[in-house]
């Protein structure tokens, strides 16, 4: 998995942290208070949007009468304080992040969340003091499955794509990491386990958690 790695580009929600399970309920409450029934296929929909396009969508699909910004300024407050102080982060991240470190590998997160929410998952566990790069689909044109904001992870990291191992946990994202001209591990989470399956055939490695793989980054790194 490590031969010729010269970074790590993680995906942030269901990846670094278990967070997944909270913006269905963060939809169901948003729409639900505009009286406007939630249905199960919406996640697929919006898989892989960015911050902003996951706004526009919901003022186009919905037909709502708040701007995009206003909508992603509710979406921050209403999931601010969870990130800030509820959300745990997925078994054996701190353990990989800190092995990785040891071993100079450089790491970045390529994540569809907004700034806001990034600072205040970072303000809990303090990504920036592994991290040399944090890239929003916001920033780039497209987000995923588009390659582009790993694409500009790699850049800011100043490696190639074919250097690069991406963590992610849904399929847009593995797809994007391909895209990208770079390898892919996928790790469980709850919130896809219908695409489990999915996932296995299109990414490179599948893991349960990272204590699966701390012994391999000792060997090959």
């Amino acid at each position: 998995m490590f031969r010729q790695i010269k970074a790590v580009i993680f995906d942030l929600d269901g990846t670094l942290v278990d967070s997944m399970g909270l913006w269905r309920e963060i939809d169901i409450a948003f729409l639900q208070a505009r009286g406007i029934a939630y249905h199960e296929d919406l996640q697929e929909k919006i898989e892989g949007m960015s911050f902003t396009e996951t706004a526009v969508f919901f003022k186009a699909y919905y037909h709502l009468s708040e701007s995009v910004e206003e909508l992603k300024t509710i979406w921050n407050r209403m999931a601010e304080q969870k990130y800030r102080y509820e959300i745990q982060l997925k078994p054996g991240v701190l353990d990989f992040l800190d092995l990785l470190k040891q071993r100079g590998i450089k790491m970045g997160i390529a994540t569809s969340n907004s700034e806001e929410l990034l600072r205040a998952i970072n303000a809990a566990y303090h990504f920036d003091d592994y991290m040399s790069c944090i890239v929003t689909s916001c920033s780039v044109k497209k987000g995923k499955p588009a390659p582009d904001v790993y694409l500009e992870a790699a850049r800011r990291l100043g490696v190639l794509p074919n250097e690069c191992l991406v963590f992610e946990d849904i399929v847009k994202g593995i797809e994007a990491g391909k895209n990208a001209g770079m390898k892919v591990c996928a790790i469980e989470d709850a919130f896809s386990a219908c695409q489990r399956e999915q996932k296995k055939q299109i990414s490179d490695y599948y893991i349960e958690s990272y204590h699966e793989i701390l012994d391999c980054v000792c060997t090959y790194i």
